[in-house]
């Protein structure tokens, strides 16, 4: 039994003749006959018996009937959210993302992309690098964004743009009337920053040593936005990652955080990863678009 099917049987029924039916469907009287005596032929018996020249229900159809109006609404609803689907007013999207991005690009792309798509249900995933890595590698999410690469055997990584190293100081410290910040500037400060076993902590500790000095870091952070509170709170400067501005933020309701270049100048990626194993969704598609005119 088909749709098309349904509905002429569900019009016989409330109508109570093929010619009411046929006008109601905007069909054929033969085609509508035809069509009634297909579904019977397949069935294997009669939903009508003609009676004193007026078609009359048969028991079996009395008792599909009672169901068949709940199917064809259902099925109505079905095609309908199908259509929304493809027409891409109804979804989901599903993103994981490390906390600096989450405070810096993200928000501007996802106002875009809601601006473009107001039904499509977001799942945001703020999590740290290695449960993103596991959650796109099980399909828990629909791609990824971090501040260095996943690597796994299916995954694709890219590089949006380079993000620079820099030094977070509090308002009024000694070293925010400098443009730049080298490491000889930080010789005296505590410092927050990476830890050498992070990706980019060789890199910064290379910088320090051709400067003939250490770095050592008092506070050990994993993100800038775990290191700002800290510096506000005058617990030390922070070399981390200068995605975010901290200054139009006013974290905490507070101003107080002047970011500076360091230098020499390093960079950390930030990366899109999707799992070639699975087919990127339309809406994923979508929103990349957005994300890449926003960096």
């Amino acid at each position: 039994m088909n749709t098309r099917q349904l509905e002429i049987f569900l019009a016989i029924m409330r109508d109570g003749s093929v010619t009411a039916a046929a006008n109601a469907l905007a069909v054929s009287q033969p085609a509508v006959s035809k069509m009634l005596h297909h579904l019977e032929d397949q069935l294997g018996y009669a939903l009508f018996e003609r009676i004193g020249g007026r078609l009359v229900p048969t028991a079996e159809a009395e008792l599909l009937y009672e169901d068949a109006g709940r199917v064809l609404r259902e099925f109505e609803v079905l095609r309908d959210l199908a259509q929304r689907v493809g027409e891409r007013r109804l979804g989901l999207l599903r993103i994981g993302v490390i906390l600096p991005l989450a405070w810096s690009v993200l928000p501007a792309a996802l106002t875009a992309f809601r601006e473009a798509h107001p039904a499509v249900r977001v799942h945001l995933h703020t999590l740290p690098k290695r449960e993103i890595a596991e959650a796109l590698r099980v399909g828990g999410i629909d791609l990824a964004l971090t501040l260095s690469p996943i690597f796994a055997p299916t995954v694709r990584t890219e590089t949006l743009t380079q993000v620079e190293m820099a030094v977070l100081l509090p308002a009024g410290h000694r070293l925010a009337a400098l443009e730049t910040i080298a490491p000889a500037d930080l010789a005296g400060e505590s410092l927050i920053s990476y830890g050498s076993h992070a990706e980019i902590g060789p890199t910064l500790d290379e910088a320090f040593r051709s400067a003939q000095m250490q770095r050592e870091v008092a506070i050990q952070v994993a993100s800038s936005v775990a290191a700002v509170p800290l510096v506000m709170a005058g617990l030390g400067v922070a070399l981390v990652d200068g995605l975010v501005d901290w200054q139009a933020h006013a974290v905490g309701g507070q101003g107080g955080i002047v970011k500076r270049p360091f230098r020499p100048r390093l960079c950390m990626g930030l990366m899109l990863a999707t799992d070639n194993a699975r087919p990127i969704p339309r809406l994923a598609r979508d929103f990349v678009e957005h994300l890449r005119a926003q960096v």
